[in-house]
């Protein structure tokens, strides 16, 4: 293991709630995860990330000092990951850092990610790649998901046909048949709107378990409602993020209403749930098993609903796959950066809609 190439991955997801770190070792066929950790962001970066979602006064100078504030936590990370494995960062070749999408406009023909690459690659010393997004758009794609090749990869079964759901802000699903190519697309959302409901009424980050959703009642009227949004009804490929899926999003959908807080949180779990059990049965009708990754593997509620939603299908975690949950996003970043290093594409057209196969990202050497 002394010659073994690493690679690590960094993502900080639409929940905004830390980063996550991977270290994976690439010497063998299948990648290790060999560690990872996550480590929460400063109150004050994660309230600039948010205000950055949308157009403000003196945006420009805000973007690149919270760019330059991401890269300090990143790094952070990254050394504190490779203490905790007791490898020497000379020994890795590639971060791969995703960085925090504040735009995602693949309609208007780009794709924005906070993180300043270079000053990440001066404080570790470990090259850096990142912007992988970007030339997916550049070739008719919606940059996003990126994930489903890294889950044909490493989570495909020739003898099983597997649905990979990863429940982070944004809701995507990746389809593994038995036969024919994997596809996948962003199903909404997931926590996204989980999160900011119950922080504007409880003050909390996150609704641990799903415990407040379970202490309200689902407003069939109010589900019908938010289902009738026509992102839901638009063929693949397609993505989204915050740009549509916000809170003004849903108080408009409010307006006029006075549904008990705890009722429109039970709303939203469901809203998660239907969205993504209607998409997988859409798309993978057949599917023997759904592994869920993300924090909204956590979240009790969620999972129950899914097994719920999907009779006779096997609905888990990727834990039972070897990989725990909270890290298959970082991980895949990692792989991701083998792939730029080694020119291998990281896309797959007929999930994004590029015109074809791509090398995804740029390299910031040491």
């Amino acid at each position: 293991m002394s010659d073994a190439p690493f690679y690590i991955g960094l993502m900080t997801g639409t929940s905004l709630d830390g980063v996550d770190a991977a270290l994976v070792d690439f010497s063998t066929v299948t990648p290790r995860l060999v560690a990872a950790q996550g480590r929460p962001l400063p109150q004050s970066l994660r309230t600039t990330l948010m205000q950055l979602q949308r157009s403000g006064n003196d945006e420009l100078h805000l973007a690149a000092i919270a760019g330059n504030q991401l890269a300090d936590c990143y790094a952070e990370a990254v050394l504190a990951l490779l203490l905790r494995a007791s490898v020497d960062p000379a020994r890795v070749v590639a971060i791969g850092n995703h960085g925090q999408t504040v735009r995602h406009q693949p309609e208007a023909g780009y794709t924005l990610q906070l993180g300043n690459h270079a000053r990440l690659a001066e404080l570790t010393g470990i090259s850096v790649v990142g912007d992988f997004r970007s030339r997916d758009v550049a070739a008719g794609g919606q940059g996003a998901p990126l994930v489903p090749a890294f889950h044909q990869a490493v989570f495909a079964d020739p003898g099983r046909h597997r649905v990979i759901v990863n429940i982070g802000g944004i809701a995507n699903l990746t389809d593994l048949p038995v036969r024919g190519d994997a596809t996948g697309f962003d199903t909404g959302p997931g926590n996204v709107l989980l999160d900011a409901w119950i922080e504007q009424h409880q003050g909390q980050r996150y609704d641990l378990g799903g415990q407040w959703a379970a202490s309200g009642q689902v407003r069939e009227d109010l589900l019908d409602l938010l289902l009738a949004e026509p992102y839901f009804l638009l063929p693949a490929p397609k993505s989204t993020g915050r740009d549509l899926f916000h809170l003004r999003w849903l108080q408009s959908r409010l307006s006029g209403r006075s549904d008990a807080p705890q009722d429109v949180q039970a709303t939203l779990a469901a809203l998660t749930v239907r969205s993504i059990a209607d998409a997988v049965l859409l798309q993978a009708p057949s599917v023997d098993e759904v592994y869920v990754c993300g924090g909204g593997a956590h979240n009790a509620l969620l999972m129950h609903g899914l097994t719920a939603a999907l009779p006779g299908v096997v609905v888990a975690t990727t834990a039972a796959l070897g990989v725990e949950p909270d890290w298959v996003e970082a991980y895949a970043f990692a792989w991701l950066a083998q792939r730029c290093v080694s020119r291998q594409p990281g896309n797959l057209a007929q999930v994004t809609g590029a015109k074809g196969p791509r090398i995804l990202g740029a390299i910031w050497p040491a």
